[in-house]
């Protein structure tokens, strides 16, 4: 099966858009092409359109590809819901939650799932490209990996290993991981690429050619740092970054199990908007707008979160001086006067008090919604997905968010805090027009598009700084 791997020396080097970029240079070429990432830990999801859920970075993936998301693409999702402890998803579907330490027992259940859903995926394709997770140099979790070299080579696919040399210590990145790593996944690794590159690329051909002779790979290139990075949607909460203009000011809290936080990047993208990711200790600034209180994998824990910061008390004043709030999902339920969780689908069970700024309550289920959705919303066309386990419903249902077409979410009476189950409901322009409409901001058309171009401005800076052609044919097995 012609497929291709990029490792990298570490997380957060630029694994994944790496893959996106390659992924749309590729079909550029005219070839058929999928993305493939056999373990993803992320509480970034996107739902499939046959309702399974996966990484959203695998989602961005899929279009860089003209494909639509698939579960296959990424068949293992670790949702933390704690220090130690996960949901796991496999091929779209939650079997269950692990601790840390259990996870090495699922190891051959959940390798199966990964090589065939490669299997699947792969099939009658030009080329696959995959995402490694974290970094094959953590060689004391190397018995139970499934997400780098225990994949390439249950799987036979070449690897190229991808340094950020941004972060600083580069040479010792790459050859440090050949020299922890056993041969037998040395001999996987066909060469490697150095990321996130400042300044003039011919100041470290030295360096450049030092990892050569230390390693015996080859090299494939120097890319320079892609500007248009940050407009591309984050895939780790450790990637959330404010925007920098002017106009209205959304304060969204960063809670602790943050889920899905793309939902703002169409509002980070408007001129006429200034998102702060408000980090834990710090209050929600007076001059604040909107508060966005954003969907979470633990909303019972988040809520309580939530209040360890002070927050519930100033989004009591925040509301008192006549700011708004939005919820989503998880962050919707917290508004409500209750949350129930009679069987622990959330966590421990039992009942806490919610933050009170709607008349609703929410009662947690033991099955979770995964659905595309399309309806109306503010007199427009709205889209999105739901993802969640809760079910709400009380007086300001009355006043539902949209309609999808049965209502969802809920309006307070005076119009200012609103709820709703709706992920990725700002890419539409013609909702995100309306919605900011009422908060008396001029929207800018073009999010997605600006996607795509972002996408295209990618696989330009890949083809003008990397040997694109000779990475692509490692997947044959001519370049090896």
């Amino acid at each position: 099966m012609p497929a291709v791997m990029i490792q990298g020396t570490g997380s957060n080097v630029g694994k994944s858009m790496l893959v996106a970029g390659l992924c749309r240079a590729a079909l550029r070429r005219g070839l058929s092409v999928a993305p493939f990432k056999p373990q993803n830990m992320s509480n970034n999801a996107a739902v499939t359109a046959d309702g399974g859920e996966i990484g959203r970075a695998q989602a961005l993936q899929a279009r860089a590809c003209g494909l639509e998301p698939m579960v296959d693409m990424n068949p293992v999702l670790l949702k933390p819901e704690t220090d130690t402890g996960a949901q796991v998803i496999l091929q779209g579907r939650a079997i269950g939650r692990a601790q840390a330490r259990d996870y090495a027992g699922l190891r051959t259940r959940l390798m199966a799932g990964v090589l065939d859903s490669f299997a699947r995926l792969s099939a009658g394709r030009d080329l696959t490209i995959v995402e490694g997770a974290g970094s094959p140099a953590e060689v004391n979790l190397r018995p139970r990996d499934i997400a780098n070299m225990g994949f390439a080579r249950a799987a036979g696919v070449p690897v190229v290993l991808a340094g950020d040399i941004d972060r600083g210590g580069v040479i010792a990145q790459i050859v440090g991981t050949q020299a922890v790593i056993d041969a037998g996944d040395a001999a996987m690794v066909r060469g490697f690429l150095i990321n996130k590159f400042r300044g003039d690329p011919a100041l470290f051909e030295d360096g450049y050619r030092m990892i050569e002779t230390r390693t015996g790979w080859r090299g494939f290139g120097v890319l320079p740092w892609f500007a248009g990075a940050h407009r591309l949607p984050a895939e780790d909460a450790v990637d959330l970054r404010a925007s920098q203009g002017a106009g209205l000011h959304v304060v969204c809290l960063t809670l602790s199990r943050i889920a899905n936080f793309d939902d703002l990047d169409p509002l980070a993208a408007e001129p006429g908007v200034r998102l702060t990711m408000l980090g834990p200790g710090r209050p929600i600034p007076g001059d604040a707008e909107l508060v966005v209180i954003p969907g979470t994998k633990s909303t019972i824990g988040d809520l309580a979160f939530l209040r360890a910061q002070g927050w519930d008390v100033d989004l009591a004043a925040h509301v008192r001086r006549g700011g708004h709030v939005l919820g989503l999902c998880g962050g919707y339920q917290m508004l409500g006067r209750a949350i129930r969780d009679p069987h622990g689908g959330d966590g421990a069970a039992g009942e806490v008090p919610g933050l009170g700024f709607l008349d609703i309550e929410t009662e947690m289920a033991t099955g979770k919604r995964l659905e595309r959705i399309t309806g109306e919303a503010f007199g427009q066309p709205v889209s999105g997905y739901e993802i969640h386990m809760g079910r709400s419903h009380g007086p300001d249902c009355a006043r539902p968010f949209a309609h999808i077409p049965g209502p969802d979410g809920a309006i307070s009476r005076d119009g200012r805090i609103m709820g709703t189950y709706l992920h990725g409901l700002f890419s539409d322009d013609r909702f995100r027009a309306a919605w900011l409409a009422r908060l008396g901001v001029a929207s800018q058309p073009g999010y997605e598009a600006g996607v795509d171009r972002v996408l295209d401005d990618l696989a330009d800076h890949l083809e003008a700084h990397l040997d694109v052609t000779a990475l692509l044919t490692l997947a044959t097995g001519a370049g090896g």
